[in-house]
């Protein structure tokens, strides 16, 4: 599937969010308490409304032919541009509250550049979503704090996901030929430009909870080019099941 560049870096954004979306859904009904499993399906269908905008937006600009279902549920693995990080296993509740930390980290500094693009249904999705993101990270860095400042066991579990999915981190700072020339025509932001801010945020977070960033290491790139881990494959299977299974039906 081609897209032109502002679509295709649109439907980057909303794989990202779709995937941690259906990631936080599968929480449903089994989160340690009643609360916490409330706020992840919240924080999910916050998500899902984000993926649905930056996906509506994606098909728009290709004519009737495309819609952010055919987007969402018509597209094979290798067609899919999230992020690396989006569509790892949630594991255990530590494991995705990492996950879920450092991708709010990301949203809210991406967000908050993204209000000021050239492109005004960009901005406008990014000044929908940056209320959004902000509640999501005071959600994933408070229980960051919970977990690594509760019970020993709670902090081997908050240090070890930090550690395992660190090195999915890099991906978020680099920047292929498509966003670096819609950064310089003032559509995109620059990758690189949110890292410190980023950075600032994860270090101060994570001393609060009493845990280290690893050592730096080599990162895992591709998503944005759909060359994912194989994690996304199982994950799309079920998404996408009904809709394969049952083409344009209509409720």
């Amino acid at each position: 599937m081609t897209l032109d560049p502002v679509a295709t870096y649109s439907l980057r954004l909303g794989d990202t969010c779709l995937v941690l979306a259906q990631r936080l859904s599968a929480w449903c009904g089994h989160a340690p308490e009643l609360e916490i499993d409330l706020a992840l399906a919240n924080i999910g269908l916050d998500l899902l409304g984000q993926a649905r905008n930056f996906l509506t937006y994606a098909a728009g600009r290709e004519g009737e032919h495309l819609d952010e279902d055919r987007l969402a549920f018509g597209r094979d693995e290798r067609e899919y541009r999230n992020l690396l990080l989006a569509e790892q296993p949630n594991g255990d509740f530590a494991e995705t509250l990492v996950r879920q930390y450092l991708l709010d980290a990301w949203h809210v500094s991406l967000f908050s550049r993204l209000v000021e693009s050239k492109d005004p249904q960009l901005a406008a999705i990014a000044a929908k979503a940056i209320k959004e993101v902000r509640y999501h990270l005071r959600f994933s860095r408070g229980w960051l704090v919970r977990l690594g400042n509760g019970t020993e066991l709670s902090q081997a579990k908050a240090q070890s996901a930090v550690n395992k999915l660190w090195r999915f981190s890099g991906e978020m700072f680099v920047a292929d030929e498509l966003e670096a020339t819609l950064a310089e025509q003032g559509i995109a932001v620059d990758p690189l430009s949110l890292k410190a801010e980023w950075l600032q945020e994860v270090t101060a977070g994570l001393s609060d909870a009493s845990l280290q960033a690893p050592a730096e290491q080599p990162y895992r790139t591709g998503g944005k080019q759909g060359l994912h881990t194989e994690h996304l494959g199982p994950l799309l299977a079920e998404m996408q099941y009904l809709q394969r299974a049952y083409p344009n039906q209509q409720w």
